[in-house]
């Protein structure tokens, strides 16, 4: 086989075997398939799509180029979440403590930020100290001592999806259901969860901008899943305007953190509460949503989740004073606030302009090799629906410095429509997707 007949086959809008799949993967880690040629088939993937049989065996080809975890020896069953990603999802850094704190073990490999959406593991890393490379070992070791683990992709776990997801990145390839329901069920499935809940999200702050492709996004996945002997389901909700307030992976820390300690914004809370409530029916730990809402509820208000999390930050070797105190976090030296250009209500908030500004102030990534600044981002004043005045704060800007604040101010500001007339904020859960 030879990796350009294979680029030319998809670009023509043929279907590749199984056997020519895993030739290409296997070739790609082994670094005898290059980058440009792996970046050239994705595109060709972007435009020609992949049928549910391709999209399967890419899945397994990439779960298979590594290790594939196996935790029975350590616990009776392990569960997992991933989101398709948003502006402003920190929702791992509520969730993964709440479901640990009443007894299901967390083993969940994280990545990096991906286009316009901030990756959990830059926000961990937000927090001195707190490594996530951890190996296979250490891996299970914290599964079994916490109960919960939060690491970046191991090189042993799923490498293929480690090294096409840093290439998505930054050739344009993100936005393709194969290839993002490939590389999200390969971790889920490499890393060992038994159960697994999908948030899908679409808007404008979403790599889905549409309800419709991502139910079929969250419709393959799950049927992944269930293909593989996992217990899954997912839940569309919205990004039509960023989760909670903060963006920027520090800010975005100390808004989870609030939240943990009984404050927090309510769409994060209550997100968590949906995803977290598929989590523990799965798990077969209560009978249905309700039930399981209240076990959760009583995790986050007893401070059983935040002590849970407290104990993962130290056995990741983070700085328990950074936790603790916030305020310590990482901060950036310059904060502007934007002020409204008239009164009116807040209409639509376009959340992937808000992204890609954070990224142009140092919170993201144009390539692969490039080092982030976890200090800056953007917190938000007003929310979709919200009234604000003339010369009001519509969102606060963090930057390394005045000029990069002031440089980005019009673009935000582009991404603002108020309305003369009231408006209603958009339902945060549209609908959740289980095994037909």
């Amino acid at each position: 086989m030879r990796a350009v007949d294979l680029i030319a086959k998809k670009r023509d809008g043929g279907t590749l075997t199984s056997a020519e799949i895993a030739w290409l993967i296997t070739g790609y880690v082994t670094g005898d398939i290059p980058d440009y040629q792996m970046s050239a088939w994705a595109m060709a993937v972007v435009l020609r799509g992949m049928d549910d049989r391709e999209t399967a065996d890419l899945t397994m080809a990439m779960a298979r180029s590594g290790d594939m975890l196996d935790l029975h020896d350590l616990v009776p069953l392990t569960v997992d979440k991933h989101s398709t990603g948003g502006v402003g999802d920190k929702t791992t850094l509520l969730l993964a403590p709440m479901v640990a704190a009443v007894g299901l073990p967390v083993a969940k490999m994280s990545g990096r930020g991906l286009g316009f959406s901030g990756g959990t593991v830059d926000k961990l890393e937000s927090i001195p100290g707190l490594r996530t490379n951890l190996s296979a070992e250490e891996f299970r070791r914290l599964v079994r001592e916490v109960g919960l683990v939060v690491a970046a992709q191991s090189g042993d776990l799923a490498p293929a999806d480690k090294k096409l997801y840093a290439l998505r990145d930054v050739t344009a390839t993100v936005e393709s259901i194969p290839l993002i329901a490939a590389s999200v069920m390969s971790k889920k499935l490499a890393a060992g969860a038994d159960c697994i809940v999908l948030d899908v999200k679409y808007g404008s702050g979403a790599f889905m901008h549409t309800l419709t492709d991502a139910r079929t996004l969250a419709r393959t996945m799950v049927a992944i899943g269930s293909h593989a002997g996992r217990r899954v389901s997912a839940i569309l909700s919205s990004m039509q305007q960023p989760l909670g307030f903060a963006i920027g992976n520090a800010l975005e820390v100390r808004e989870a953190i609030g939240a943990l300690r009984g404050g927090g914004p309510a769409d994060l809370v209550e997100l968590c509460m949906t995803l977290g409530s598929q989590l523990v029916q799965m798990a077969k730990l209560r009978p249905c949503a309700e039930s399981a809402r209240a076990l959760l509820r009583e995790a986050l208000d007893s401070g059983a989740a935040w002590a849970t999390f407290t104990q993962m930050i130290a056995a990741q070797g983070g700085d328990l004073a950074f936790v603790e105190n916030p305020d310590r976090l990482p901060t950036a030296p310059a904060q502007i606030v934007l002020p409204a250009p008239r009164s009116g209500y807040v209409a639509t908030i376009d959340g992937q302009t808000l992204g890609l500004v954070c990224n142009t102030l140092g919170g993201g990534r144009a390539r692969k090799t490039d080092s982030i600044d976890h200090r800056v981002g953007l917190v938000l004043a007003a929310k979709v629906g919200d009234w604000v005045a003339e010369g009001a704060p519509l969102l606060s800007i963090h930057a390394a410095n005045s000029e990069d604040a002031q440089g980005v101010a019009p673009r935000l500001l582009s991404a603002y429509i108020i309305a003369d007339e009231p408006v209603t904020a958009p339902a945060l859960i549209e609908e959740i997707v289980t095994v037909s």
